[in-house]
């Protein structure tokens, strides 16, 4: 299962994000994402599609990533449902990746996917799938040398298995 999990590279968050108001209806602009040791903060409910992702990663030691996949439209489980998933089923849904930010302990994330923007409206999964306890500057170099693949690099589960996993809708 890891290994499925690995092909994204990247990682989710808790329930926590269900606190967060919606967002107002308006153009777009950036939604500063924050990823601690096992879970992302500041996550609405919804943004207007076109909004920037930015993820600045509060760790002191774990690399962390976002990815959002936008799921189908009849997709009805909930995001703890799909990343329970078994590694054939889930892996269905990387294909629909729109894109992947990494950020080093400390540091703000850049784009290896995509651009940061989510343009498409729908309901997203916010996924990390690093590994837990990966060397970040091996994880880093890893990543700059897997031309597209993902990072092969030692670790535990995924992060999003310890609960870094967050649902997000993008409206039109």
């Amino acid at each position: 299962m890891v290994l499925a999990l690995l092909i994204l590279g990247a990682c989710g968050s808790d329930d926590s994000a269900s606190d967060q108001p919606a967002a107002e209806s308006g153009p777009p602009g950036v939604l500063e994402i924050t990823a601690s040791d096992y879970e992302f903060h500041g996550v609405p409910d919804e943004i207007t599609a076109g909004t920037e992702l930015m993820l600045r990663n509060d760790s002191s030691a774990e690399v962390h990533e976002v990815v959002a996949i936008r799921l189908p439209d009849d997709e009805k489980r909930s995001i703890a449902e799909i990343v329970l998933l078994p590694p054939e089923e889930f892996g269905a849904f990387f294909p629909l990746v729109e894109t992947v930010l990494v950020a080093p302990p400390g540091e703000d994330g850049v784009a290896v996917e995509g651009t940061g923007l989510l343009t498409e409206p729908g309901r997203y999964a916010l996924i990390c799938v690093i590994p837990t306890g990966a060397d970040p500057d091996e994880y880093m170099a890893a990543a700059a040398a897997a031309d597209g693949g993902p990072p092969d690099v030692a670790g535990g589960p995924p992060h999003m298995t310890q609960g870094m996993f967050a649902e997000l809708t993008v409206v039109g």
